[in-house]
């Protein structure tokens, strides 16, 4: 049996549906289930894996209540849990806690200090777990993401324009804004199948290429063009200008964007 949190959002969906064409029994559990979860779950003995991927995902969200609760408190008890009955625990960290400062700790919004909180948790709690291992997931793209607005990749939003206008929108100056863009079936097949001991990696592909990359590429498959539109005042200061993962894969050949449209 294995517990998978966040198995309706776009990342949990994937882990749910490989584990399931692996035969495996998924207890899936989010947010709005936390606590009854937490009041009833009770066969512990029979988790072989927890699978901790839900969390409060918005960087601009401000309710630091419901961060706190969700990304914190409920990652703690689980973890708690896991500790207790030695289950192995792989969870979702965020990349955002570097800020603008690769490889050094400086979160720019609440969501990327909750991430990094619980990691500290994790680094001063690990030989309590026969395996734990937190995974910085960089700027994660594939299927599905049609419920996730705002916060859907570029690949997907620009895809999304150009099919309904025939253009897609872009902020100006995106040849300046670089991101380790990383294919959701590489987070699956590496979380699930690698055989690193315990410990919190990098997990991108350790090439960034710029928003205007991205965006050519979406718009030479689909055949749209690119509208340039002014950088918004609210995302000033809180945006990552770039991104790149240290290279803890060794030769692991991650899928190009260019190759995932030609799929």
């Amino acid at each position: 049996m294995i517990i998978l949190t966040g198995a309706k959002g776009f990342i949990g969906v994937n882990f749910l549906v490989h584990l399931e064409q692996r035969g495996k029994t998924v207890i899936k559990i989010e947010e709005n289930n936390y606590l009854n979860f937490r009041a009833t779950f009770k066969k512990w003995d029979e988790v072989e894996l927890i699978l901790h991927q839900g969390a409060i995902s918005s960087t601009v969200e401000t309710n630091l209540k419901k961060i706190f609760s969700n990304n914190i408190e409920f990652s703690q008890w689980l973890f708690e849990k896991a500790a207790k009955y030695n289950i192995p625990v792989k969870y979702a960290s965020s990349a955002s806690v570097y800020g603008n400062e690769q490889g050094i700790i400086n979160p720019l919004n609440y969501y990327a200090l909750s991430k990094v909180t619980i990691d500290y948790w994790v680094q001063d709690n690990m030989d309590r777990f026969p395996l734990i291992q937190g995974f910085r997931y960089f700027n994660v793209y594939g299927t599905p993401e049609d419920n996730k607005g705002d916060q859907a990749s570029p690949v997907s939003k620009f895809a999304k324009q150009v099919e309904e206008t025939g253009k897609l929108e872009l902020f100006e100056g995106s040849d300046k804004f670089l991101r380790d863009f990383i294919w959701v079936g590489d987070i699956i097949k590496i979380v699930l199948d690698n055989d690193k001991g315990s410990g919190i990696y990098d997990l991108g592909t350790s090439n960034p290429v710029s928003f205007q990359h991205v965006a050519e590429c979406v718009a030479e498959h689909y055949f749209g063009k690119i509208e340039y539109i002014p950088f918004p005042e609210h995302l000033k200061s809180k945006y990552q200008t770039y991104t790149c993962a240290k290279k803890e894969w060794g030769d692991y050949k991650f899928k190009t964007i260019k190759e995932y449209l030609l799929e």
